[in-house]
Formats: C-alpha cells, sequence, structure tokens
C-alpha cells in the first residue's frame, strides 16, 4: 500500500528554481534515503511533504488514517518540564484511560453497587472497554518505552528529572527525537538524525529504527547510517530527482554505472561525428562523392549533440602533498596521562610508524581531542611522555575551526600564511574548495559550517605536513566533499592519526584502530569493522581481540577476565530471557482476568469479582517489579 504519493512538485525561491517535476512514493515499511549536495533541496522537499511550506506546483497526499512525524535538522525541544514529564505527554490519552480504569475499580468495590444488578453491568462493560483500549495503546508497558528510549539515546536515569531548559542544544535535540520515536508514527521524517549522537548511540539508534514498523524518509550525512538504514535512494540533482534501488553503497556502484555508459556512449558518439565531418570534408567538393557528403552532412545537423557527462563540481581532485618523509618511527607515546585539571585518561602508551593511519575511537567525553591537542603541545601532559619522530612537520585540523580568523576575508586566511602565493594561485586553490566569485571576499564570520570546512582544510593543504592529526575532518560536509576528502587522504603519503564519529570513514580510511579507554589505550590491527568484530568477540565468542603486534605497548590478553566476563553476559541473557517471559505470562495473565472480569456469571458474583480485582493489583504490582528488573539486567549488558 502506497504511505504517501508525491506527484509533480515544483518549488522555486524568487527567480531560482530549487525543485522541478519531484515525483516520490513511499509504501509501507519501506526505508527511504534522500541525498544530494548542499543546498540541492532536500530539507525544502522534507517540510513540502509534512506542509510547513506551500509547492508552486504538484500535490502531495498521505494515505487516510496514516500519521506523519517530522525531525527537522538541529530542531529541539523547549520547555519547562522535566524529561520525564514532557515524555509522559505523549501517552496522556493512555494515562487518562489508567486513571478511569482506577476509578471504576474503586466504584466496582463498593458492597451497596452489588444491589444494582443493570448499573454493575454497565460498569463492567465500560471497564472491559476501557481496559481493551489500555491493552491495545501499550498502557502495560509504555513506561518501560520511556525508559529504554531514553537510556539508549544517552540520557541516563540520573537525568530524567532535570529540566529541559537546561539541556545544551544537542541534548534537546535528542530529546526531540526520543518524543517523536515515542509517537510511533505511520511515517517517520528524520533530517539529519545522527547529529549530536556518538557512535554507541548511533548504533543503538541503528538497530531500534532497522526494527521500526512504519516507514521512514531520512536525509542524512552519515553512509554508514544509510547503508544500514535504507533500501533505497533517491537523489535529488540539478533541481530533479531519480531513484535507485539498494542502499547507499549500491546507489553509488549505481552512479558510477551510469557515467562510465554515459562517457561510452558519448566517446562513440564523438567518434562518428569526426568520422562524417571527415568524410564531408574530403568528399564534398568531389563531383562523384558529393551527394554521399551532402547526405552525411545533413545527418550532421540532424544529429542530437550528446553532452560530456559532468562529474559534480564538489568532485574536484585535492592533493596533500608533503616536502619530505619521516623516519620509520614516527610518534611514540609512554605511559601518558591526559587532562586540564586532572587526569580525564592515563597510562596511554602506542607507537606510530610511517604510513599508517590511524583512527582513535572511544565514547564522547573520553579525551580523544585532549589526546591530539596534548601530542601538539598545547596541553601539557598530566603524567608520562611523546616523542615525535625526525623529520616529522605536523599538520592539524581542528573540528571547531577555531584556528581561522572571523574578522578576515576568505581569501586573507589563505593570502596572510603565505604572503608570497601570487593571487591567480590562492583562487585557484580556493576554486577547488568551492569558494569562486564574490564568495572569496566574504568574511570567514558568515560562512556556514561547510565553508569553514573547506576553508581549513585548503589550509592544512598548504602546510604540505607529512603527519596529519585531524579532529572530525567529515564534520559538515557533504555526501560529495566526503568522497573527494576520502579519497585525497587514501592516497596522501604521510601518516595519519585522526578522529572521526563518521563510521563509512573510519572504514575505509583506517589501518589501525585504537580505543581510548580511561585507564589505557587499546590497539586492533584493522578498520571500523574489525575493531567492532573483535568487540564481539571479546563478550560473546571464543575468540579474543588481537593486539596489533606492530605495537610495542604492554597489552596483556587478560584471558581469565575475559572468560569471566562472557560467564556473566551469558548469565544475564538468560535472565533478561526469563524476565521478559515473565512479563509476557504476567501481561497475558491480566489480559485473560479482565476478560473473565466481563462475563455476566462472573460480574454478578461480587466476592468473585473483588477477587480477581485484587489479583489484577496484584499483577500490575509485580509487572512494575518485572520492568524495573528488565532496565537493570539491560543496562548491565550494555555496559558490555
Amino acid at each position: 500500500m502506497i504511505l504517501l504519493n508525491v506527484q509533480q512538485v515544483h518549488k522555486s525561491f524568487g527567480a531560482n528554481p530549487i525543485l522541478e517535476q519531484i515525483n516520490l512514493t513511499i509504501s509501507e515499511t519501506e526505508r527511504i534515503g534522500l541525498v544530494g549536495k548542499n543546498g540541492a533541496g532536500k530539507s525544502t522537499l522534507l517540510k513540502i511533504i509534512t506542509g510547513q511550506l506551500l509547492p508552486d506546483a504538484g500535490t502531495v497526499t498521505l494515505a487516510k488514517n496514516k500519521t506523519m512525524g517530522y525531525l527537522a535538522q538541529d530542531s529541539g525541544l523547549d520547555s519547562e518540564r522535566t524529561i520525564w514529564e514532557e515524555l509522559l505527554l505523549v501517552y496522556i490519552e493512555v494515562i487518562n484511560l489508567e486513571k478511569e480504569m482506577r476509578r471504576l475499580e474503586q466504584q466496582m468495590s463498593d458492597p451497596q453497587l452489588i444491589e444494582n444488578a443493570e448499573r454493575y453491568e454497565k460498569l463492567m462493560e465500560e471497564y472491559a472497554r476501557i481496559s481493551q483500549d489500555f491493552q491495545e495503546k501499550d498502557g502495560f508497558s509504555y513506561q518501560a518505552q520511556i525508559r529504554s528510549l531514553l537510556k539508549g539515546m544517552g540520557f541516563d536515569e540520573e537525568m530524567w528529572q532535570m529540566k529541559i531548559s537546561t539541556l545544551s542544544g544537542g541534548q534537546k535535540t535528542r530529546l526531540a527525537m526520543v518524543k517523536l520515536l515515542l509517537t510511533k508514527p505511520d511515517l517517520l521524517i528524520l533530517d539529519e538524525p545522527t547529529n549530536y549522537l556518538d557512535i554507541a548511540t548511533l548504533t543503538w539508534l541503528e538497530g531500534y529504527l532497522q526494527t521500526y514498523p512504519g516507514a521512514i524518509l531520512v536525509v542524512s550525512h552519515d553512509r554508514y547510517f544509510l547503508d544500514k538504514i535504507v533500501t533505497a535512494i533517491y537523489e535529488i540533482e540539478q533541481n530533479r530527482i531519480k531513484k535507485y534501488v539498494g542502499n547507499y553503497s549500491s546507489y553509488q556502484q549505481q552512479k558510477k554505472e551510469e557515467y562510465e555508459q554515459a562517457l561510452k556512449l558519448y566517446t562513440r558518439q564523438q567518434a562518428e561525428i569526426k568520422r562524417l565531418e571527415e568524410f564531408v570534408q574530403k568528399n564534398i567538393v568531389r563531383a562523384s562523392t558529393t551527394k554521399r557528403a551532402q547526405s552525411r552532412r545533413k545527418v550532421l545537423e540532424k544529429m542530437e549533440r550528446m553532452e560530456r557527462p559532468a562529474t559534480d563540481p564538489s568532485l574536484s581532485r585535492l592533493s596533500f602533498e608533503i616536502e619530505r618523509m619521516t623516519g620509520n618511527d614516527v610518534l611514540t607515546v609512554s605511559d601518558l596521562s591526559i587532562g586540564y585539571h586532572q587526569p580525564i585518561a592515563e597510562h596511554i602508551t602506542f607507537r606510530v610508524e610511517r604510513g599508517e593511519r590511524i583512527a582513535i575511537v572511544g565514547p564522547n567525553g573520553i579525551g580523544k581531542s585532549t589526546l591530539l591537542k596534548t601530542l601538539l603541545g598545547e596541553i601539557a601532559p598530566q603524567a608520562g611522555a611523546f616523542q615525535w619522530g625526525a623529520q616529522v612537520k605536523v599538520g592539524y585540523y581542528d573540528q571547531e575551526q577555531s584556528q581561522l580568523d572571523e574578522n578576515k576575508r576568505v581569501i586573507d586566511e589563505i593570502w596572510d600564511d603565505y604572503p608570497l602565493m601570487p593571487e591567480l594561485e590562492i583562487r585557484s586553490l580556493l576554486g577547488r574548495f568551492l569558494f569562486s566569485g564574490e564568495e572569496i571576499e566574504k568574511r570567514v564570520s558568515v560562512l556556514s559550517g561547510g565553508e569553514k570546512a573547506r576553508l581549513a582544510l585548503a589550509k592544512l593543504l598548504l602546510t604540505k605536513a607529512n603527519v596529519l592529526l585531524l579532529d572530525e575532518p567529515t564534520n559538515h560536509l557533504d555526501l560529495y566533499s566526503k568522497e573527494v576528502l576520502e579519497q585525497a587522504l587514501l592516497e596522501y603519503p604521510g601518516t595519519l592519526l585522526f578522529i572521526s564519529h563518521d563510521r563509512y570513514f573510519l572504514n575505509r580510511i583506517s589501518t589501525r584502530t585504537l580505543e581510548l579507554k580511561e585507564d589505557r589505550i587499546i590497539s586492533y590491527l584493522g578498520n571500523y569493522d574489525y575493531y567492532l568484530e573483535k568487540k564481539e568477540e571479546m563478550i560473546g565468542t571464543t575468540a579474543h581481540p588481537q593486539i596489533n603486534p606492530k605495537s610495542d605497548q604492554s597489552e596483556p590478553s587478560h584471558f581469565h577476565q575475559m572468560k569471566e566476563t562472557k560467564k556473566l553476559v551469558r548469565k544475564l541473557e538468560r535472565e533478561l530471557e526469563e524476565i521478559e517471559s515473565q512479563i509476557a505470562s504476567c501481561e497475558q495473565e491480566i489480559a485473560h482476568l479482565e476478560s473473565e472480569s466481563c462475563k455476566p456469571e462472573v460480574y454478578q458474583d461480587y466476592e468473585q469479582t473483588l477477587s480477581i480485582q485484587n489479583r489484577i493489583a496484584l499483577l500490575r504490582d509485580e509487572l512494575e517489579k518485572l520492568f524495573s528488573q528488565w532496565e537493570r539486567v539491560t543496562t548491565e549488558l550494555e555496559k558490555f
């Protein structure tokens, strides 16, 4: 069944067309990714679909009796309520049903009511109707659902009574997503939902969305997320839209094949044009062949000339060059402790060799950026030491772009650092980073996040450093710019040490992964997927993580500890299965008793009715305890 139908939608802003002849359909349970370069019109289309903008032409139709939920980019809740109070509003109807059930139960327990059989029967019928409605609306589990979503999205229990007004912008956005997910719309529309999420929360969200019962339409620059979630891609390009079946990687392959096929046809036509033109030039003046030449010329005149297929302008080729090679030993870190006023991570020991591309991973706040700043000398070590190797020249990309001067023009950011560089050469460089015309005269302060990121990368390219420290280099970049940066870094002859939440980027670039913990750093000789695989083995399979043999750090296997960890995980999993089984049995018994209490032979018997209501009350208390146990065990499992 078609859930949403967009037909022939047009939208312009002033004289500039943004969307033309947009056709899009979404079926129930379908997962759609919407992609396109920055400014292509993705968010505009979402606003038209959700009714926030009116199209200049065309129609948007949502199936009858179906609901739609929309989370805009960087939108967040703003309220003086606590987190828990705000989320309870989603279930206000269920809460009112529960209150009504308690009221009816109190009335039905009145001994005098048994004498009024007609009134008693009406109360029982009303109670049966309300309790059925209560059960269908998740009345027995709504609080557990709220708790589960809050924990999954990174809100610990001690935060639940905090006022929303005291939260950060990122926390407000995550809370808005929790509230939206609790409403369970038939069509879930998400604009950049992975903003402000760390890798652990992203992984949880992916698992949740993979089992989401409705349809999903998502705009995201997170290619790993798109690969995990979507089953089709719609691309907006040059104001038009086109559908590709499959996830993001499949879409990329199809786009590549399209380009190669178009280039082949163009090349073939050019060869045919050249052949015909040469024939005409040679034969037009000869009496014996002039008619054939004239015929060929008519063919040329009528021929519909193909344009050479163009790659996206943001795919301009980049190249990070170096002035000289380093020695084989690039960096040695020994028992390092990092932090500002007190250590946030300690006993950090690892080595970096020439040509390695090393990713640093770990939860938010563990000290990844602090580690890079310590290695740069911006922050003094709390303890321990590190030593850079011979011939090392370090270049640094700061995710906050703090090295850019807000008061300078774009061109001056380059020119002031490289005063001998010709203006034409600077303009050419900026053009490769998509700054053209008047854009290079803009002040840095008015640039978007993506523009600042591109300017910072342009400056980094000019350093010709042989070691690059990169802190979230793909933040603010669109999909196309990410791909060209990745290609440049894959061809980079130097050494990389970088932080990223972009798992697609981590997989493609890294040759080794360092997991930063509070009391050590662990090395995995592989990319992000390899790291995940070894983490899985550590807690649930027979193998254990392979420590990088190239690193001289002392990282014992902790085989006995891992064995105990596996035993604990299996014990918790069995306990969780048992609790879930008890919850199901409890809910079934409550439903059965409520059904029994509605039978005439039961509700006419006051003592039997009272006994059933008492039993239901006990079961509800038991259910609440079981949900508390379920949350405790789930939280314990999440630690592993």
